[in-house]
């Protein structure tokens, strides 16, 4: 393996980028223990599959109640997807110009400074990366379960105990949830070449999977009785659609209730898109970064977006429309499966989700702990996170987001059944995700909007790549974004609201830190 060079723009020793960035007394971003292992075809890989996990084979059908018509839907995934390859394109350029540990942080930390960096990092590791990853395991052990029917949410080893409007639990779905996290934290410990194996084999096979459902749905899908021809592919109303069964209590009608609503219809493939930033979470670990993450993160989204468009196609050319809205439990792609080979079309489904699952939070895990080894190496997280292990990997970050991980997973929402007082427990990291949407797409326009700061600040660094169609692209971005950070704090404005106090708690976090890291 290649021993870690200086980090800058390339990957090369430079003159301009000479000096370090970091705090006062803090350790060199120049020099670390990492290894640039990671070739084209490995970095690709990571964005591909820490995209597809789940969420392309359930999110549709809520996207599909929200907007209410085939069109609107594909529309949806196509405006998501203008989102992230705008993104990409401009991520690029910040990538191959700082291809350091901790991507996003870097990038956010040299355009705004230290605490916005660290808000970022600290939302990552309290919700967005470890929530995530908690949700994974979840769904990996939710669709075991149709495989090994004693794998359950009900099945407890620890019954649910109350507090309130939340619970704790250990279910033997939480357990293996917990193992499997385990699993792959102790197997990405063990060296780069072992992580990217695992991240390598599983991307290979999901995508391949999803590939397959596409060719099936698009060969064999185009009934008489596909929602292709019996809806209307842009009157929600002539569909049976409503803006207040959409949203119950919803106040707006007509095009004005269809646009907000679209807007909240994007939410799910917004998300079933993001985690494509990983990739410059491991920039210091990436072979000639000046060109390989720019194909990466180009390339990788690219594939993605049409793969999922194609998907959603298939799921309408095979499936009612009424049926992609009311899958049993939001499972289209099961549903379409079993449409066209009955339940063994099910099972290998669910088989193949397990497969993208697992490789998703392989990814997830893999590249997430190498924003805490940077948090750690700015003396802004534990000192111990800032180590690397005799494989030359941060083991201490991979346990540190381990550990909070599996608490993600142990905390159940409580809510009570009116008619039958039965309570009904749901996952708590699902609920912060949700409230963590608007924070995200915050996050995202500063990384955006750092691409054109570092243009001023910084004119003279090293660009390998120079982002195509500058400004136009980055603005088209911003405005996509604040767009819908707008609708949704317009739509559902508590939910909006908690996301960024979850942020802000980061801030009395922020100056512990400082004060801490001062001597």
């Amino acid at each position: 393996m290649e021993q870690e060079r200086p980090e800058n723009g390339a990957g090369a020793p430079s003159r301009r980028n000479a000096r370090p960035m970091r705090p006062e007394g803090g350790p060199s971003p120049q020099k670390t223990n990492l290894v640039r292992a990671l070739g084209p075809i490995d970095a690709t890989m990571i964005v591909i599959g820490s995209m597809i996990g789940s969420g392309i084979f359930i999110t549709s059908a809520e996207s599909s109640r929200l907007s209410g018509a085939p069109g609107w839907l594909l529309l949806a995934w196509a405006v998501a997807g203008l989102l992230t390859i705008t993104g990409a394109l401009c991520c690029s350029e910040l990538a191959t110009m700082m291809p350091r540990a901790g991507g996003v942080y870097v990038f956010l930390r040299e355009a705004y400074g230290h605490s916005i960096g660290f808000l970022y990092g600290w939302t990552l590791f309290l919700v967005v990366q470890t929530g995530t990853i908690a949700a994974v395991a979840i769904a990996f052990v939710k669709f075991l379960g149709v495989f090994v029917p004693p794998v359950s949410p009900d099945n407890y080893l620890v019954a649910p105990i109350s507090f309130g409007s939340y619970a704790i639990s250990l279910s033997l779905e939480q357990m293996i949830a917990i193992a499997l996290i385990a699993l792959l934290t102790w197997t990405n410990t063990r060296g780069l070449e072992v992580g990217k194996i695992i991240q390598n084999t599983f991307t290979f096979a999901k995508t391949a999977a999803l590939a397959a459902v596409v060719v099936i749905g698009l060969s064999l899908g185009w009934k008489a009785n596909c929602a292709a021809l019996n809806s209307s592919w842009w009157n929600s109303w002539a569909n049976g659609w409503s803006p207040d069964n959409a949203q119950p209590g919803f106040a707006f009608v007509g095009g004005l209730a269809l646009a907000l609503l679209f807007g909240r219809s994007m939410v799910g493939p917004l998300f079933a898109q993001t985690a494509w930033t990983n990739v410059t979470f491991v920039g210091s670990e990436v072979r000639d970064p000046g060109k390989n993450l720019a194909r990466a993160l180009v390339g990788g989204c690219g594939i993605v977006i049409v793969l999922y468009l194609l998907a959603n196609l298939a799921y309408l050319a095979v499936l009612p429309f009424p049926e992609i809205q009311h899958a049993p439990q939001n499972r289209v792609a099961v549903a379409m499966m079993n449409a066209v080979f009955g339940h063994p079309g099910a099972m290998c489904m669910a088989a193949a989700i397990m497969i993208s699952t697992f490789g998703c939070n392989n990814g997830l895990i893999l590249s997430g702990a190498r924003v805490y080894y940077a948090m750690a190496r700015d003396r802004l997280f534990f000192q111990k996170v800032a180590t690397t292990n005799r494989f030359r990997v941060p083991a201490a970050a991979l346990v540190a987001q381990a550990i909070w991980t599996a608490f993600l997973t142990l905390p159940r929402t409580v809510t009570i059944n009116a008619a039958t007082h039965e309570p009904t427990y749901g996952n708590v990291y699902n609920q912060l995700l949700e409230y963590i949407v608007s924070a995200d797409l915050v996050f995202y326009v500063l990384m955006i909007a750092a691409l054109m700061i570092l243009r001023r600040k910084k004119p003279d660094a090293e660009r390998p790549y120079r982002t195509w169609g500058y400004p136009i692209v980055p603005i088209v971005s911003i405005l996509l974004a604040a767009l819908l950070i707008i609708d949704l704090a317009f739509l559902a404005p508590a939910t909006s609201g908690i996301g960024m106090l979850i942020v802000l708690t980061g801030v009395p976090v922020y100056f512990f830190w400082r004060k801490v890291a001062a001597p």
